[in-house]
C-alpha cells in the first residue's frame, strides 16, 4: 500500500545529493512549475495544435493555452483534495499541503512530449513504423524495443523530455522532483503492456530505468492483478480530471465559436450540468447577458467549478483503492447525475460533429503526410549518414540529438525527439523544403 508521506518528496531527479536542501523561498514544487514554464519546449506549445488549425482570425486554444487552462483547474482540484486529505491523515498535513503545487506543476507539463499536429501526430508516428517505410527497420531492434516506436505517446514521450539526459545536456533533464515527474506519468508501463489497438504506454524503453527508480523512491506498487504494470501515482488521477475537465468543455466553447456546432447547442450542453432548480437561476443570469461568448463562458466556468468539485469528491471516495493499485478508472467516469451523463452528452457531440469536422480532418490529414516524410528521410539518413543527401539533413538536427548514435535504437528515438519537438509551423516549413516546394530566400 502507498503512503503520502513517501509519494512527496522534493527529492530532484539528477541532484539527488541535495535532497532536502531547501535554498529558496519557493517550494520545490512552485521551482518546479517555473522550470516547465520558462523552458522553450514549453514555449513551443504555442504553435502546436490542441484540436483547431492554427493560426486563424478566430483565436482557439493551442497546446499552450490548453496547459494553462489544465493547471489552474489542476490546481484548484488539488488544493480541495489536500484540504481533504489533511483532515483524513492530519499527520501528513506538511506533505499533503504540497499537492496543489504538484498538480499545478504536472499539469503545466503533462502536453510537452506531444509531437506536431495534435493526437493525430501520435498516431503518424506509430502507423509509419507499423503500416508504412518505417517498417524496414524492425530487424535493427529488438522486440521490445520496437513496441516503443509502434505505440508512440505523447505521454511516454514527455517523460522523456523532462527526465532524459540529452547529449551536452545536465542530468537529469529538466531536474524535476520525483513527485511532479510522477504525477505525469498516465500509463506506467511498457508499450507492450498498452491495451490492443492503443498507444498508451508511461516511459520508452531507454527510460525504463529511470521510472523504476523513481517508482522505487516513492513507494508506488504495482496495479492489483497485473504484475507487469505499476499503478499510479495518486495524483495522476487529479492531473488526467483536470485535462478532461478543460479539453471536453473548451472544445465545445470553441467549435460554437468556429460554428461547427451551434451557440445553443453549447448552452444546452453546458446547461446539462445542473439540475433543474440550478439550471433556470443560471437560465435568468444568461438573460441578463447579451454577448453570447459572455454567455458560453459564464455557464462553462460554472461547469468546470461543478466537475472540479465532484472529482474532488470522486477523489476521496476512491483513495482507498487508489492507495493500493486498485482503481483503473479515471475520475471523470466516476461523476455523479447529471454532471455523468452531461459529460457524455458534451462527449458524444464532440466525437460526432468535432472531431469529425472537415477543418479538423484537414489537418490530422495533412499532419500525417508531413510528419511521415520528415520521418522517412531523417531515419534513412540516420542509417545512411555519408550520403551527401544525408550529411546535409543531419546538419540540420541540433546536437543534443544523437542521430549518429551506435545503437540503431538510440538512433532511431533521437530522430522522434528531433520531429516530436517541432512546433507545427517548424514541421511544415522543413518538408516544404525537403520537398523542393519552397527555397529559402538569401
Amino acid at each position: 500500500m502507498m503512503n503520502w508521506t513517501q509519494l512527496i518528496t522534493n527529492k530532484r531527479l539528477g541532484l539527488e545529493h541535495l535532497h532536502n536542501k531547501q535554498s529558496d523561498i519557493r517550494s520545490d514544487f512552485e521551482r518546479d512549475y517555473d522550470r516547465i514554464i520558462f523552458s522553450a519546449p514549453f514555449r513551443r506549445l504555442q504553435n502546436k495544435t490542441q484540436v483547431f488549425p492554427l493560426p486563424g482570425s478566430i483565436f482557439v486554444h493551442n497546446r499552450l493555452t490548453h496547459s494553462l487552462e489544465v493547471s489552474t483547474v489542476g490546481r484548484s482540484l488539488g488544493s480541495r483534495v489536500a484540504q481533504k486529505l489533511a483532515e483524513r491523515y492530519p499527520d501528513c498535513a506538511n506533505h499533503l499541503n504540497q499537492i496543489p503545487s504538484i498538480v499545478q506543476a504536472a499539469c503545466l507539463a503533462h502536453d510537452m512530449g506531444n509531437p506536431p499536429f495534435g493526437h493525430s501526430g501520435e498516431q503518424a508516428i506509430g502507423t509509419f513504423f507499423s503500416e508504412g517505410e518505417g517498417r524496414d527497420f524492425q530487424h535493427f531492434v529488438t522486440p521490445d524495443q520496437w513496441e516503443d516506436f509502434t505505440h508512440f505517446e505523447g505521454n511516454a514521450n514527455a517523460f522523456r523530455l523532462l527526465a532524459h539526459q540529452y547529449l551536452g545536456r545536465r542530468e537529469g533533464g529538466f531536474v524535476l522532483t520525483y513527485s511532479t515527474l510522477a504525477s505525469i506519468v498516465k500509463y506506467p508501463y511498457e508499450a507492450k503492456y498498452s491495451p490492443a489497438g492503443k498507444q498508451k504506454f508511461g516511459f520508452f524503453q531507454q527510460d525504463k530505468p529511470l521510472y523504476e527508480r523513481i517508482a522505487a523512491e516513492l513507494g508506488i506498487c504495482k496495479q492489483v492483478g497485473d504484475e507487469r504494470k505499476y499503478a499510479r501515482h495518486p495524483l495522476v488521477y487529479l492531473v488526467e480530471a483536470a485535462d478532461d475537465i478543460c479539453y471536453e468543455l473548451m472544445d465545445l466553447e470553441d467549435a460554437s465559436k468556429l460554428h461547427i456546432i451551434s451557440t445553443d447547442t453549447a448552452l444546452h450542453l453546458f446547461l446539462g450540468f445542473f439540475s433543474e432548480e440550478r439550471r433556470e437561476h443560471l437560465r435568468v443570469h444568461c438573460d441578463r447577458l447579451e454577448d453570447p461568448n459572455e454567455k458560453l463562458a459564464y455557464l462553462r466556468s460554472c461547469a468546470i467549478g461543478a466537475l472540479v468539485d465532484a472529482c474532488a469528491e470522486a477523489f476521496m471516495a476512491c483513495e482507498p483503492q487508489i492507495m493500493v493499485g486498485e482503481l483503473q478508472q479515471p475520475l471523470i467516469r466516476q461523476l455523479p447525475e447529471p454532471l455523468g451523463s452531461a459529460y457524455a452528452a458534451c462527449a458524444d457531440i464532440s466525437v460526432k460533429q468535432i472531431y469529425r469536422a472537415r477543418m479538423v480532418l484537414d489537418i490530422e490529414l495533412s499532419g500525417y503526410r508531413v510528419i511521415s516524410e520528415l520521418l522517412r528521410c531523417y531515419i534513412h539518413a540516420a542509417f545512411s549518414p555519408t550520403t551527401a543527401y544525408s550529411h546535409q539533413l543531419l546538419n540540420r538536427v541540433p546536437s543534443q540529438y544523437d542521430v549518429r548514435a551506435e545503437r540503431p535504437y538510440d538512433r532511431i528515438l533521437a530522430v522522434l525527439d528531433f520531429i516530436s519537438g517541432m512546433t507545427d509551423v517548424y514541421a511544415l516549413d522543413l518538408y516544404r523544403m525537403i520537398q523542393g516546394i519552397e527555397i529559402p530566400k538569401l
